[in-house]
């Protein structure tokens, strides 16, 4: 019952919810997508993301640099329960205006210089 609960209290923040949305959506992601696409402080979209994590509902990876997150694929039957009902309240939730600005970011990111290694995004 207590993971259960967590696992609510995880998705009772909207911006936990525009992650899992866009994560649904996506696929796997990196960090900066997710803070240039929602508009989010870096460090806030980066404490989302551990959140999650953290509560097994999302997974992340390293990639050299660069921390790529996606939708766990293993959680326990009540968390994949809740999570298949996200995905499916979610489906609609990423606007025209969200989808655009995700749109954008990618022809920005293909088209710009490496990002310094120090930084740690990308």
């Amino acid at each position: 019952m207590r993971l259960l609960s967590q696992t609510f209290k995880a998705l009772s923040d909207e911006a936990r919810l525009e992650i899992l949305a866009l994560l649904f959506r996506h696929g796997e992601l990196c960090a900066c997508d997710v803070d240039a696409t929602l508009d989010m402080d870096e460090d806030l979209a980066n404490h989302h993301l551990r959140y999650l994590v953290a509560m097994g509902l999302v997974e992340a990876r390293r990639d050299g640099a660069w921390m790529r997150y996606r939708i766990a694929d293993h959680t326990g039957p009540e968390q994949q329960l809740v999570l298949e009902a996200a995905r499916a309240l979610l489906a609609d939730v990423l606007v025209a205006a969200t989808e655009k600005r995700y749109g954008q970011w990618m022809v920005r990111k293909a088209g710009a210089p490496p990002v310094s290694l120090t930084r740690g995004r990308g």
